[in-house]
């Protein structure tokens, strides 16, 4: 029998979630869009809704590191199905009743929460390799439920992992100010920047360091290379309207990348413009309904 993660902190608290107001129109890739078959799309939309909620939590400042773990190992524990979870887990239930139904595990959920649980322990990176383990945790799970969803051949996870993995990356180093000013979280790997002259403090600045950006460049590099496989992803795909829906999501990553290589995210916000995602959009539909299922061994 599975215990009860400890929860004295917060039993009594009509929600254990700490919304930050963000949504699908803050991410880098399209959530739920019209590509993904309508009668998908609602478990789509579920397992997003699960995913911002625990990711709210580790990101809340106002919660103490330990406070954050018990409200994510109990949205785990809901999740997985154990008794004595309420009303205030909806989101954790509605995942799972949507896994359940689609014959998916729930590990790609619980993955997510593993991540996280690593975010409020861990606040630094000392190689790459431990860079992409967390990656492997935190947004990994993303693409191989999307395959899951679609009934896709889980031999193609590696080129759904690049693709994810490489968002990440991207995702880390757009926000790397403010990930470290406001959570004391570095994902820049930290002896990368001390081989380029460069301290953990330059993060701090208004403005990149020589040695910041060496080491964000050397990340986009690893993150560049990651993208061979990352294109193979909408050929293999035997569902049209995901490979459409991919071949957008690999434009948007490969434009992150060329953005970032120009732009200063401690000076102000790299991110992709409308024109960019009308441009990937089009392109990469168009690209996505004559690769699929191309490249299928």
């Amino acid at each position: 029998m599975t215990a009860k993660p400890e929860l004295s902190a917060i039993d009594n608290l009509l929600t254990v979630e700490k919304p930050s107001g963000k949504g699908a129109k803050d991410e880098n890739f399209p959530v739920g869009s019209f590509l993904i078959d309508a009668k998908l799309r609602p478990h789509v939309v579920a397992y997003y809704a699960f995913a911002r909620a625990i990711d709210d939590i580790a990101d809340d400042q106002e919660l103490a590191d330990e406070e954050k773990i018990k409200r994510l190992h109990a949205m785990d524990a809901a999740l997985r199905g154990a008794p004595g979870y309420g009303p205030e887990y909806a989101k954790a239930h509605a995942l799972r009743e949507s896994l359940a139904a689609n014959g998916i595990s729930t590990v790609h959920g619980s993955d997510l929460v593993a991540a996280f649980v690593q975010d409020c322990r861990k606040k630094r990176y000392q190689d790459w390799d431990e860079l992409i383990g967390y990656c492997q945790k935190s947004a990994n799970p993303v693409g191989r439920f999307l395959l899951d969803l679609h009934g896709e051949d889980p031999d193609y996870y590696p080129y759904s992992d690049a693709l994810c993995t490489v968002l990440q990356v991207t995702n880390h180093l757009q926000d790397c100010g403010d990930d470290r000013r406001e959570l004391d979280r570095v994902y820049v790997i930290e002896p990368w920047l001390a081989e380029e002259g460069g301290a953990i403090e330059d993060l701090d600045q208004a403005v990149s360091s020589p040695a910041l950006r060496r080491v964000m460049d050397r990340m986009l590099d690893e993150s560049q290379a990651l993208m061979a496989d990352a294109r193979k992803l909408p050929g293999v795909l035997k569902s049209r309207r995901l490979a459409m829906e991919s071949a957008v999501i690999v434009r948007l990553a490969g434009r992150l990348i060329e953005i970032l290589r120009r732009g200063d995210p401690l000076a102000r916000r790299v991110s992709l413009t409308k024109f960019d995602f009308i441009r990937a959009g089009m392109g990469g539909s168009i690209t996505g309904f004559f690769s699929a299922g191309t490249q299928r061994r």
